[in-house]
């Protein structure tokens, strides 16, 4: 009986002591900041028919204002029509590994780009002034560890070409 109770009190320990470890789940949409945002449209080279193209690009920082680290943090872009919801591209990147980002750490420049976006023949930087241009707006999505994904930002892409 002494060897059952101890064993209980043991483990009864060991699932304390691992709920302590592991903190309570932190809220992204409330502690993740999105900061030093800015987007544009980037140079993509030629099509193959030989057009011009241009994509989409959203470069951030983002900032942890929990008081927990955020390990195995991870981003996901969306670029959609500006007034549409289907997407037109999308781009994942890991931000840490297991070291995570530290509570109240702010990451280096973040930069993500889709795949696709505008393609003309008039030259790269009048292809935004074209009549047949279409605006885009990036949703910016976050996890860490095996949380579900939370939408932390939209944003429209700013209409400017940056080479």
């Amino acid at each position: 009986m002494r060897i059952r109770t101890a064993f209980v009190r043991a483990s009864l320990a060991g699932v304390i002591f691992a709920a302590a470890a592991c903190g309570k789940p932190v809220d992204l949409g409330k502690n993740l900041q999105v900061i030093d945002v800015s987007t544009g449209w980037a140079d993509a080279g030629l099509t193959e028919d030989g057009q011009n193209k241009l994509v989409p690009f959203l470069k951030f920082k983002l900032k942890n204002t929990s008081d927990q680290s955020l390990p195995v943090l991870q981003v996901n872009a969306m670029f959609r029509p500006l007034k549409e919801e289907k997407e037109w591209g999308s781009r994942f990147q890991s931000v840490t590994g297991s070291e995570g980002l530290a509570a109240g750490a702010t990451t280096p420049d973040i930069t993500l780009v889709s795949d696709r976006g505008a393609k003309g023949t008039d030259p790269r930087a009048t292809i935004l002034k074209s009549g047949y241009f279409v605006d885009a707006r990036v949703q910016l999505s976050a996890k860490y560890g095996s949380a579900q994904w939370v939408k932390i930002t939209e944003v429209p892409v700013t209409r400017q070409f940056v080479n």
